[in-house]
């Protein structure tokens, strides 16, 4: 017998092994086998076929190790891993590397721990131990006086020697020793039960209802739930949750954002107890695999987790729900394959014959489209759920505000900062926006302008007062800040505002201020997100500040102000997404405001206050901003009215990386008439980590259902293997399809 084996290399070939006789009936297709590869013995791989016949005429090596008991992936998650294969242009060993982590280990057995009990001593006993065995009477003493159970670690303050001093007593029969297996922590995994009584809407009840006639039938259907901020869809989420259960059937939940899974999870919890799983990017190896083993054993019934969990082995799937859907996060931008969570979990509940639901209060372009074109179902929640209504927004125009003051470095407007005060006064909460972290965004020379640039990337640094720092967000080179300008000794200005700059406002203008920052650099440590946000959550603080992380999901009842301290941030980057994602964040954040029976109000800053996104966002009407972008969209044929594709090419010589991009063009013998191409030419960040970047668009409009497979068949005789062939010139070739930006 022979198999073929896949390994997460950015190779298109599958190797073929044979299959030595030990192992003959245990090798089976979705398992994970070690083999030598090239100059190394033994490279973890995963099985994708097998045969009676080799393929390849050659040597034939044999399989070294079998890795798993039991195949990783059913059927259905195997199919789903060979789609996104298919449809990213990416290896399936590279996919296997994404959908199954590799530190992840079925035979991950947890560690045991002994516990040591204390059995029934007579008085003689006890005597005669403290006459001849003093350290063995200490450690029986020290058992009873501690209840009488407990961890042999723990009776390390009394003898140093006391896993050796219980085993004596045991052969002596006074005390019994027992292995207790100790599941690995789970840190950040576990959440707190967050309860609520809650007795659904008319409005929620007919969501569910609808919902449900597909449910029951065991169909496949695919939704948008558009609800606005605060219309309870996560009640929704928690009953049909609990529906597919008493059918049978598990449910996925994923979220953008691990700060989100807290809350979220919390309330899951408080329904369904442990049998709730929580899987995300930060869970170490210990985690991963303990979860895993328990998923494959059928302990969890939800799986509530960032964008891997769409891969995570739950059988009998019946809901898969995409929380804020229009989420950057839900696609993986490096390294391959670069999927979007969203359209695996379509195909996924399309394979599983479940419900899926894409749901948000600002859907994404593509969504929105869809559903007008009777792709997606269509479900509103139209209003906040019981007496809670939506914030009155004031939106603040800073070039007037900095004329009327003649400060022209104001941060907090005088409505903020009076509202702030009121909120203080009165004992309610504040949530502040401010989406770009650090202190100032910018330093520039007085006397020439020189702005100090990151040595490696085409990026300005930023200044973290916290540690006196010049930091680059993209590729974290650090230095310290200079005195003066390198190229003309003038003086340095710190332009710009970021997350420690408002902080330090907030200090100056309310002193017996109680605030938490939530940003990168305060969230970096295992259950940073938890703690910050229980903490808020109970009133220990006055003012939660942070970057978008904090724009979307959260529930806090006492919130009343929610303040965007610079709504202007990323609207003007050179990307076809700017506006939208701009428009999505300041009404999702506006949206954290006045969410329980006191009502809120949202102030907007920006010194562009008729700019289409801004302004439809400050008067809360997505109607209006979302024709406005869809039309733009279709005039210059980008998404949701195109099938994209694009191509980048980097690498450290920028000739090099130009003429790869127009030697691979130059390949292309016959443009297609369906077919736009745009480039090449130097991405707007043009370089990047000490690599130049080049980039070429691929463009076809989706007037005709068959543009998609011609599109796709294009992009497979053109550019499969391009990024193995690109890094024989020292130039990387990189192919993303959909993208979700053009940086």
């Amino acid at each position: 017998m022979y198999a073929d084996v896949s390994f997460p290399i950015s190779s298109w070939r599958v190797f073929t092994y044979r299959i030595p006789q030990p192992l003959d009936g245990v090798i089976q297709t979705g398992i994970r086998v070690k083999a030598p590869l090239g100059r190394r013995k033994a490279v973890q791989g995963v099985v994708v076929g097998l045969g009676d016949k080799a393929k390849f005429k050659g040597k034939i090596q044999p399989i070294s190790e079998v890795v798993d008991d039991v195949p990783l992936l059913d059927d259905t998650l195997w199919q789903l891993i060979s789609w996104v294969s298919d449809y990213y242009l990416t290896p399936l060993g590279q996919v296997m590397r994404s959908a199954v982590p590799s530190g992840l280990s079925q035979q991950y057995e947890p560690a045991q721990i002994l516990e040591v009990s204390a059995e029934k001593i007579s008085s003689g006993q006890l005597q005669e131990l403290k006459e001849k065995a003093p350290k063995q009477y200490k450690i029986v003493q020290a058992i009873s006086n501690r209840g009488g159970t407990l961890f042999v670690k723990d009776l390390a303050d009394v003898s140093d020697r006391a896993s050796a001093v219980c085993r004596s007593l045991e052969k002596k029969g006074l005390v019994a020793i027992q292995a207790i297996t100790r599941e690995p922590e789970l840190g950040g995994l576990k959440v707190t039960s967050v309860h609520k009584e809650i007795e659904l809407t008319a409005d929620q009840q007919a969501v569910v209802d609808e919902i449900m006639k597909s449910m029951k039938q065991g169909l496949y259907s695919a939704s948008l739930l558009h609800g606005v901020t605060g219309s309870g869809k996560t009640e929704v989420y928690i009953h049909l949750a609990r529906a597919a259960q008493q059918l049978g059937r598990t449910s996925i939940i994923l979220l953008p954002e691990i700060s989100l899974t807290p809350q979220i999870a919390g309330r899951f919890w408080s329904v369904f107890g442990e049998e709730v799983a929580i899987w995300h990017s930060r869970m170490t190896s210990a985690e991963r695999s303990w979860t895993w083993r328990q998923i494959c054993a059928g302990k969890y019934s939800i799986v509530i987790g960032a964008r891997s969990a769409i891969f995570t082995p739950m059988k009998k799937v019946g809901l898969i729900v995409v929380d804020e859907e229009q989420e950057g996060s839900f696609k993986q931008e490096s390294p391959a394959p670069r999927y979007h969570a969203r359209d695996v979990a379509l195909m996924r509940g399309k394979l599983s014959d479940a419900i899926t639901l894409l749901a948000g209060a600002t859907p994404s372009m593509e969504s929105y489209y869809n559903q007008a074109t009777n792709k997606l179902n269509y479900i509103r929640l139209t209003s906040r759920y019981g007496d809670a209504l939506y914030p009155r927004v004031h939106l603040v125009d800073m070039n007037e505000e900095r004329a009327v003051l003649e400060d022209y470095s104001i941060v907090l407007s005088r409505k903020l900062t009076e509202k702030i005060a009121e909120r203080m006064e009165r004992g309610e909460q504040v949530i502040l926006l401010q989406n770009r972290r650090g202190f100032a965004s910018v330093v520039t020379c007085v006397d020439c302008g020189e702005v100090e640039m990151c040595k490696h990337c085409q990026i300005v640094l930023t200044f973290h007062k916290s540690d006196s720092l010049l930091k680059c967000h993209y590729c974290n080179f650090q230095k310290p800040i200079p005195k003066l300008c390198a190229k003309c000794d003038g003086t340095l200005r710190l332009g710009g505002t970021g997350t420690q700059k408002v902080e330090e406002v907030l200090i100056r203008k309310f002193p017996d201020i109680q605030f938490v920052r939530m940003d990168m650099d305060t969230t970096r440590r295992k259950g940073a997100f938890s703690k910050i946000l229980k903490e808020f959550g109970e009133g220990r603080y006055d003012v939660l500040l942070g970057t978008q992380m904090i724009a979307k999901g959260l529930d806090f009842p006492n919130v009343t102000l929610v303040g965007v301290v610079n709504a202007d941030t990323g609207l003007f980057l050179p990307d076809f997404r700017a506006g939208e994602r701009t428009f999505q964040l300041i009404y999702q954040v506006a949206g954290r405001s006045g969410r329980g029976n006191k009502p809120g109000e949202a102030v907007i800053q920006t010194s562009h206050p008729d700019d289409p996104a801004i302004k439809s966002a400050s008067q809360l009407d997505i109607e209006k901003y979302y024709n406005i972008c869809l039309n733009e969209r279709k005039e210059l044929m980008y998404a949701p009215f195109s099938w994209m594709a694009r191509v980048e090419f980097s690498g450290p010589d920028e000739k090099k990386v130009c003429s790869t991009a127009e030697n691979h063009l130059k390949k292309i013998s016959e443009k297609p008439q369906w077919l736009e191409i745009m480039g090449p030419a130097p991405c707007p960040v043009e370089r990047l980590r000490g690599n130049y970047r080049y980039q070429i668009i691929f463009k076809s409009p989706k007037q005709k259902d068959k543009n998609g497979a011609l599109f796709h068949t294009f992009l497979k005789q053109h550019f499969t293997g391009s990024e193995q062939k690109g890094k024989k010139g020292n130039v990387r070739v990189t192919m993303d399809v959909d993208p979700i930006s053009l940086l």
